[in-house]
């Protein structure tokens, strides 16, 4: 299968990597300063599962061609050009494939192209781009789950399997995809709301019992507004999820932490901001979440 990876950065380009490592079809799809460098660097990764290099295929929005999976990479707030961009790449057999975080990015996919071509995906990683354009992958986690949205094994589903198998990556398909989106949703949300409102990573705020009390709370908040929404999380979630908070590394950052701290663009509106709205639609408060959501504002104010 031809594979399309919008965006060679620290999700993409990871996975990417590792596809290529393996000896699949993969081409990515940048902009033209991104191809120049890649093109004369190469695709470097550096990773405690083991160092990549590969002169990468690429093309820009200018080129031809046609894929049969397309996995798009890029952050939210660039979901709307990445679309475009990737439109004259697509037949009407194409997967497509998000690697997002959040939800709303799936109802924007199915209408820019159609409900039938679009997968579920998500990504557990902690990885980052240097200046010179090195992918560094630092923990033990480099995650990538995929499946049908209506939960069914279908048999493109198998095939993707055997294209993502054999990888260094784990890549896993899974027949409850919406759930394992819903539930990344809610921790990253709350991690991500955490750690920028208190500009530490979270070991300190989890020393503190009230900082304890805030990430209980604000699981608590987020989780109403799912359960409004009719999300399918289960009952025991908000432990299982301040669980996977205790579990995390003492000095863990969230990536809209190092976004801010390295004067970036974020994706609240997209985490949030998205929350935001459908708990005013529901009527349910939620404080903790509106106090992250305005400190993240203000941040995207003082940059603007």
């Amino acid at each position: 299968m031809k594979i399309l990876i919008v965006g060679a950065g620290a999700v993409g380009g990871y996975f990417g990597a590792r596809l290529i490592e393996k000896g699949e079809d993969v081409t990515f799809l940048v902009r033209e300063k991104r191809k120049q460098q890649l093109l004369e660097d190469g695709l470097v990764v550096e990773s405690k599962h083991g160092d990549v290099s590969v002169i990468p295929q690429v093309i820009t929005a200018a080129d031809q061609g046609s894929f049969d999976v397309v996995l798009i990479g890029t952050k939210a707030y660039h979901l709307d050009q990445a679309i475009d961009s990737v439109k004259p790449f697509v037949h009407s057999k194409t997967i497509i494939i998000p690697m997002l975080n959040g939800i709303a990015h799936i109802e924007q996919l199915q209408q820019a192209f159609s409900k039938e071509q679009v997968m579920g995906g998500l990504c557990f990683i902690e990885s980052t781009v240097t200046a010179d354009g090195i992918i560094q992958q630092t923990s033990g986690i480099h995650h990538f789950l995929f499946g049908e949205l209506d939960g069914q094994a279908t048999e493109r589903l198998k095939q993707l399997e055997d294209v993502f198998s054999g990888t260094k990556g784990k890549f896993k398909a899974s027949n409850s995809i919406m759930s394992e989106l819903w539930n990344k949703y809610l921790f990253i949300t709350a991690m991500s709301g955490v750690t920028t409102l208190f500009q530490q990573p979270i070991g300190p705020i989890l020393e503190l019992e009230e900082g304890q009390e805030v990430i209980k709370t604000v699981i608590n908040e987020i989780t109403q507004v799912m359960r409004a929404e009719g999300a399918p999380i289960a009952e025991e979630v908000e432990a299982e999820q301040y669980g996977r908070f205790i579990a995390l590394d003492y000095k863990m950052k969230s990536s809209m932490q190092r976004d801010m701290e390295k004067g970036a663009p974020v994706e609240v509106d997209h985490l949030q901001g998205y929350l935001l709205k459908k708990a005013q639609h529901h009527k349910i408060e939620t404080p903790v979440l509106k106090s992250i959501y305005v400190n993240v504002k203000l941040y995207e104010k003082s940059r603007s």
